[in-house]
């Protein structure tokens, strides 16, 4: 029997669109133009991917000067971000659902990624991490989301792919399906949603 949510949220990065490569490039960028030493792929991926701009700063002893400097040139990397090939098709799919995207990406860079996919159109609701006072894994970008849909937690569905969409999900009460990570349900990507979601 097929799941049949009265509203999903998803993550963006990683789950609708691949932007790894992007932040990495704007991240090492700002650090090299404030001269600090640039940050390695493996690193990024294993300890900061997933995780609020500001908090890894903080973790990594930096100041908030980089981020906003990352922020602030992060159109400038763009081009390295990828639409996954199933993220229309899916979210088209499951048009009779309200939707949302819960996102620690700063809602500038996360809109300019929206608009330059055609992406907004598929959402009720973004909520960023400029929109609540603890990012991911803290529950209330999730807690906040459900509230502007005006449904239950326990009703709602979230899709990510980060221990930090995991926690998240879990303690605001969703059913979590994780993409390529361990969750109530998982998947490896997006397009196997309709195998679990009543369409």
């Amino acid at each position: 029997m097929k799941l049949k949510p009265r509203a999903i949220l998803f993550d963006m990065d990683g789950v609708l669109i691949d932007s790894l490569e992007s932040w990495l490039s704007s991240l090492n960028a700002a650090l090299k133009y404030l001269d600090h030493k640039e940050i390695s792929r493996a690193d990024f991926v294993k300890k900061y991917w997933g995780h609020d701009l500001y908090d890894n700063l903080e973790r990594m002893g930096l100041s908030r000067e980089i981020g906003i400097f990352c922020n602030d040139i992060y159109s400038n990397h763009l081009e390295d971000v990828r639409i996954y090939p199933d993220t229309k098709d899916t979210l088209q799919k499951l048009s009779g659902y309200r939707k949302g995207i819960i996102t620690n990406t700063p809602k500038v860079c996360a809109y300019e990624i929206l608009k330059q996919f055609d992406l907004e159109k598929y959402f009720d609701v973004v909520i960023t991490s400029d929109d609540v006072n603890k990012a991911k894994p803290d529950p209330e970008i999730v807690l906040k989301a459900c509230e502007f849909l005006d449904v239950e937690p326990r009703e709602v569905i979230l899709v990510g792919d980060t221990n930090s969409d995991v926690r998240a999900g879990k303690a605001a009460g969703c059913t979590v399906i994780g993409v390529n990570i361990g969750a109530d349900y998982t998947v490896k990507d997006i397009s196997e949603l309709t195998r679990l979601i009543e369409e």
